[in-house]
């Protein structure tokens, strides 16, 4: 169910990170389609509350530095662990391409931490979007480190929809995915949520928490290289993480780098 008040806050903080310029409240009321009063009192709230203000009289509303400093705060309180944002900027080096760190987040994977590739056709991912747990292979990765309780209460609640070719559309087709990319060493995916991408993801394991981290592209890149993009995300695990953490946490995985 979307709240449709705290929605409009989230639109109208995402309008201003992609202006980067001031809005004067009829500027607002235009891009939005919202009636003037809501937008009003939607807008002298923040400003009483310290995240929006006014830099010239009359010249537009502008965020202020409060929600930069909140969300430090938060980050700072449960950050992703080091040697994750280590390996993503192992493997961003490495490979080129879009990388990611995902957890559980109910019935989907959400992206806490992206490095876009440089390249110019590329996939764009930013922090905070979320992917069916149960149809990528970031979810796979992270489900297949759950206990079979958990992951049999996913798939009972998963919701069968075809964003794509490679999109899994039922429980054994999921479970089958899984099994065969623990014996694989590596979660693959190929336009299954989103068309024309490819994604290898691993499963991690750090400070009992479970992550899944992902290389994706544009699929005519990615296809044909996805067993050296495995590879190459195992690499990284043993340089940042230790040879013997592969050994520990994911054994099947750690053939690739024999």
């Amino acid at each position: 169910m979307l709240v449709k008040q705290a929605a409009n806050v989230l639109e109208l903080l995402e309008y201003f990170a992609r202006e980067q310029k001031t809005a004067s409240l009829a500027e607002l009321c235009a891009h939005f389609g919202w009636p003037r009063s809501s937008t009003f009192n939607l807008i002298q709230t923040l400003v009483e509350r310290g995240f929006l203000y006014e830099p010239k009289a009359r010249g537009g509303f502008y965020p202020t530095g409060r929600w930069l400093a909140l969300a430090q705060e938060v980050a700072s309180a449960e950050p992703l662990p080091k040697a994750a944002l280590a390996l993503l900027r192992d493997l961003a080096e490495a490979t080129g391409e879009t990388i990611w760190i995902a957890a559980q987040s109910g019935q989907h994977a959400v992206l806490l931490s992206v490095i876009q590739s440089a390249q110019a056709v590329r996939y764009t991912a930013e922090p905070g979007k979320r992917v069916p747990i149960h149809g990528t292979a970031s979810g796979q990765a992270i489900m297949s480190q759950m206990s079979a309780a958990q992951t049999a209460a996913i798939l009972r609640k998963a919701v069968f929809e075809r964003f794509g070719p490679g999109t899994p559309m039922s429980v054994e087709q999921v479970e089958e995915s899984i099994a065969e990319s623990l014996r694989r060493g590596s979660f693959r995916s190929a336009s299954a949520f989103s068309r024309d991408l490819g994604g290898i993801s691993v499963p991690l394991v750090l400070g009992g928490r479970l992550f899944s981290v992902t290389v994706a592209g544009p699929l005519f890149r990615i296809e044909s290289r996805m067993e050296d993009t495995a590879i190459e995300i195992h690499r990284a695990i043993a340089r940042q993480l230790g040879d013997e953490y592969l050994r520990k946490n994911v054994p099947n995985l750690h053939r690739l780098l024999e």
